[in-house]
């Protein structure tokens, strides 16, 4: 497995958003007079698509009340909140040294095509990734289409292609679509579950992933 594409996801991986997406999920349902989510139950759907989320959250409701509990959280997502939204230790750092090695570099995020323009401009990572899919772009994780068509876009085999993420839903599409995957433990799901779906590692931080790599090329 000689990798030549790493696919990163970006809630919970690269970006430590995992506080605001909750409090824009809550603020959108006292909006519209619903009952919140607690936390747990609302960063539990992060990394999948808007309207992904919103079956979970709200399994019984009707398509339309869906609708507009998403319009609600774009509004204060994209605009409203200002909770603080940082890159994760090590992940400038890490992908200038995956940049130096010749990797290509990929995001499938379950974010808007909107909310990743923005959280690639506010990080000056626009000119980073090679190519990226958002979840109003194609099917939603773990559907394995967002891989696939990055793949095919750059030119890589699924054998040469490696997906991180921190919810099982990544590690699940990687799965899907016959990718290796490594695990990072330090975003919204458990070791254990992310175990469960057999990625190559389970790493604690950004800077792991740099070690663990240039251990294998050493091999």
């Amino acid at each position: 497995m000689n990798f030549e594409l790493i696919v990163f996801d970006w809630d919970g991986t690269l970006m430590d958003s995992e506080a605001r997406i909750v409090t824009c999920i809550q603020a959108a349902f006292r909006d519209l007079g619903l009952p919140e989510p607690v936390r747990e139950v609302a960063r539990d759907v992060i990394g999948l698509g808007l309207d992904e989320a919103m079956e979970r959250l709200l399994p019984t409701g009707e398509a339309e009340l869906r609708a507009k509990v998403v319009v609600q959280y774009r509004r204060h997502f994209l605009g409203g909140d200002q909770s603080p939204s940082e890159l994760f230790p090590g992940a400038r750092e890490t992908l200038d040294w995956m940049t130096e090695q010749g990797y290509r570099l990929a995001v499938a995020t379950g974010k808007s095509r909107t909310g990743l323009n923005k959280a690639l401009d506010e990080t000056g990572l626009h000119g980073v990734f090679h190519a990226t899919r958002t979840a109003d772009e194609t099917f939603s994780k773990p559907h394995p289409q967002m891989l696939l068509e990055l793949m095919d876009e750059l030119g890589a085999r699924a054998g040469e292609t490696l997906m991180i993420g921190d919810t099982e839903y990544d590690l699940q599409m990687a799965n899907n679509a016959g990718v290796r995957s490594l695990a990072v433990c330090y975003g919204v799901h458990e070791p254990g579950r992310l175990l469960a779906c057999e990625p190559l590692a389970c790493l604690d931080s950004l800077w792991a992933i740099r070690d663990w790599l240039s251990a294998r090329q050493a091999n």
